[in-house]
């Protein structure tokens, strides 16, 4: 049963990352469509939030005020910085780095883990599997061709990322215990647009009447929105919930292959043999990461 259990919450983690794949189809069109990285994680973060208020316990804050504070964190964290840093880094390095370097993700959290949590230790088979994927995530990023242009704002700004996303899933680990999902879910959608609004007198947001009556416009707006926002999240902090913080976002490193393979679909996009094997490291890394260790001999 307790086998079970989990693997219901590893498919979980595994379909909301296979999701998140998808969403930089959804972004590129929204995007040349006349609406900015800035306008997108508005509007996309607004609707879910309106939408889950729907279906989350209504209540208005935590216990708390600490508790309070630590639901702004996450919702500053998971939001705001993190879309702001990585979209302000597309601009200033190549986005074969912001996809290569966001994906240390995992890797940071394990760190973090280890720092803020003492008495909890990670096994030896995720850090390989962590390691093996990230080499994946490398060919498959640079498309066979390694040109690393260094860019030290974008690539400084693209490290911030990750380690927001990182301490997200920590924040989470602390809360999930004494707040309900949908409750924490809501919350970081209405503190990810509350953080958003110092960042707009430099980032100002755009409406056009005419761009969001486009089909292709607010088809996306509402797959960002009710999908990789409202729903994803919520499936991604119950997995977090239930596999921790390290084990959930080992699977991130799927994210790349995902947008890939998509991008070849969709957008005709070309696929080489580097990148196959790209995807079969990455494969590989994930299956390696979530195996047990095994026991030592006495």
């Amino acid at each position: 049963m307790a086998f079970k259990r989990t693997f219901w919450f590893h498919l979980i983690a595994l379909v909301t990352v296979a999701i998140w794949g998808t969403t930089f189809v959804s972004t590129k069109v929204l995007i040349r469509s006349g609406l900015t990285p800035v306008d997108i994680f508005f509007y996309r973060f607004v609707l879910a939030y309106l939408c889950i208020w729907i279906i989350s316990p209504k209540r208005w804050f935590a216990d708390s005020v600490k508790d309070e504070l630590w639901l702004a964190a996450a919702g500053f964290c998971g939001g705001a910085l993190y879309f702001v840093t990585e979209n302000t880094a597309l601009d200033l390095t190549l986005v074969s780095n912001v996809s290569l370097i966001v994906c240390i993700a995992p890797l940071l959290t394990a760190f973090l883990v280890i720092l803020f949590y003492r008495n909890e230790k990670v096994r030896k088979t995720l850090l390989a599997g962590s390691v093996m994927a990230l080499v994946g995530v490398a060919l498959v990023v640079f498309n066979g061709h390694f040109i690393l242009k260094l860019s030290p704002a974008g690539d400084l700004l693209t490290v911030a990322a990750a380690f927001s996303w990182a301490f997200y899933c920590l924040i989470l680990k602390r809360l999930d215990l004494r707040y309900p999902t949908l409750f924490i879910t809501r919350k970081v959608f209405f503190y990810g647009v509350v953080t958003l609004l110092p960042f707009l007198p430099f980032l100002p947001l755009h409406f056009e009447a005419a761009i969001f009556m486009q089909p292709a416009v607010w088809t996306n707006l509402l797959f960002l929105s009710l999908v990789a926002s409202m729903l994803c999240f919520i499936m991604w902090n119950m997995a977090v919930k239930e596999l921790g913080p390290v084990l959930a976002t080992n699977y991130i490193y799927i994210v790349p292959l995902i947008a890939m393979l998509t991008s070849a679909v969709l957008l005709g996009e070309p696929v080489n043999t580097v990148m196959l094997g790209g995807c079969a490291l990455i494969l590989a890394g994930v299956f390696l990461g979530q195996r047990r260790s095994p026991p030592e001999k006495p």
